[in-house]
């Protein structure tokens, strides 16, 4: 049995029985990590002991006849600005590579009780803005080593598709749970802002900064979600609202998906507009009916993204910039220098786009069950290239992504196929705030009806 290969849902379900034990699920996951990752290069640090002793512990607790968790046995991995006790918590960063906090975060809290079995935790982008620390190679696409990976969850989308982990978590605050599970091929899952606590969660961005599952199936970001979500009271912005049980669908009759084609096709790709043409086919064709609509502008929005997110990170990095500024990467520098410059009237004009753009938003989706949309404007760049480099605006790159984390609404990517590329098609659904689980549901019967083949690695 290729354990690798199995849904996080499946191995859960076959630990719980009896039929796998925890311990030889993380025997399999160490040794192929340790086969594979040397190329790869996920990973920032591999807590193999540790999860051999978890593993040790998860069986005993079944064996006792104890109620056993969602993620029972499941191996997930961590982005590295989690906080994990007693272990380094870097954030891609040089400045806080030897920082071990005192404490887990929420998030990894609520994974240890669902019975997650932690592999590890994984590369991200130096604070997870846009690019990786100089000093940090960055990880590898496992379905072209010459495409990029995302910003910033890079690690956590390639150690899933490539099966180094059955899920991960990713961050998003302009795009980066959509991002790379867009470029590996992946499932991922934004909540709604709120929905799950950022507390112990290193910030980018505090207003823009959202939480969620990397998987390979939707069930799998399901039973993440539901094992993550739900309030938080050391969160202030964590959010008091029941968090629902995974019920997917089978057809899609009623469910309506709209659509704004001016805003899909506008300065995009041909390619990327044939996939959402394609995905949206692939739904009627289970049942939904497309309904034409118009999206808010948000041009101020993605205009303005970099100063909102600059000016929320120089409050995050005060400790220590300017003051070891020479540890930094050009990238990061850059922002936070951006953000000391913006003044105070950008950033409130921003703010007040922004309740605008997410009332109007809300309001269009009053009348739909989900809107469609591409997650990136154009074919996953060169992995040399930087996705401010590999367009001729960097604000054009986050024009799908950007304005949904203003705004605080749940998106659900999805795989639709594998294109001309070699490179898989994706797609994002956007719903109604606290409704993910109707995303998920939706998302379920599109995923049995495409058969997206994940991609498998010797």
């Amino acid at each position: 049995m290729d354990i690798h290969a199995l849904s996080l849902s499946d191995v859960a379900k076959r630990v719980k029985s009896g039929e796998l034990t925890a311990q030889r699920v993380a025997e399999a996951m160490l040794e192929r990590i340790a086969h594979l990752d040397s190329r790869l290069g996920a990973f920032v640090a591999v807590l193999g002991e540790q999860a051999m002793e978890r593993a040790h512990a998860l069986d005993a607790k079944r064996q006792r006849g104890e109620p056993l968790g969602l993620l029972h046995g499941a191996p997930i991995a961590l982005k590295d600005l989690l906080a994990t006790a007693g272990f380094p918590t870097t954030c891609g960063t040089r400045v806080l590579a030897n920082w071990q906090p005192g404490h887990n975060a929420t998030v990894v809290e609520r994974l240890q009780a669902a019975g997650a079995l932690v592999l590890g935790k994984v590369k991200l982008t130096e604070g997870a803005f846009a690019e990786h620390h100089p000093s940090v190679s960055p990880p590898v696409n496992p379905w072209r080593s010459d495409r990029w990976v995302g910003a910033s969850s890079s690690g956590s989308g390639v150690a899933v598709a490539a099966g180094l982990a059955h899920g991960a978590i990713g961050t998003d605050t302009g795009g980066s749970i959509r991002f790379p599970s867009a470029a590996c091929g992946l499932v991922g899952l934004k909540p709604t802002y709120g929905r799950v606590s950022r507390h112990g969660v290193f910030p980018l961005a505090e207003s823009l900064d959202h939480i969620g599952p990397i998987t390979r199936r939707v069930e799998d970001a399901a039973r993440m979600f539901q094992a993550m979500a739900g309030h938080d009271p050391l969160d202030a912005t964590s959010l008091q609202a029941p968090v629902p049980a995974y019920a997917p669908l089978a057809r899609l009759d009623g469910v309506k998906i709209g659509i704004d084609w001016r805003y899909v096709a506008e300065d995009v790709d041909q390619s990327v507009v044939q996939t959402v043409r394609d995905a949206l086919t692939a739904l009627c064709d289970i049942g939904a009916t497309g309904v034409e609509t118009r999206i808010p502008d948000a041009t101020a929005l993605i205009d303005g993204w970099s100063i909102t997110c600059g000016v929320e990170c120089a409050r995050a990095h005060a400790d220590t910039y300017p003051a070891r500024k020479e540890e930094y990467g050009p990238a990061l520098a850059a922002l936070i220098e951006l953000g000391l410059r913006a003044g105070t009237d950008e950033y409130d004009a921003l703010e007040r786009e922004r309740a605008t753009f997410r009332v109007g938003l809300s309001d269009v989706l009053a009348e739909v069950d989900a809107l469609i949309a591409p997650c990136l404007p154009s074919l996953v760049p060169a992995a040399e290239r930087t996705p401010a480099a590999a367009h001729d605006r960097a604000e054009r790159f986050v024009r799908f992504t950007a304005p949904v984390d203003y705004s605080g609404h749940p998106s659900l990517t999805l795989p639709l196929d594998t294109g001309a590329d070699d490179m898989p098609r994706t797609f994002q659904l956007i719903g109604k705030h606290l409704d993910e689980g109707r995303l998920l549901a939706i998302g379920s019967a599109f995923e049995d009806a495409a058969g997206f083949e994940y991609k498998t690695l010797a």
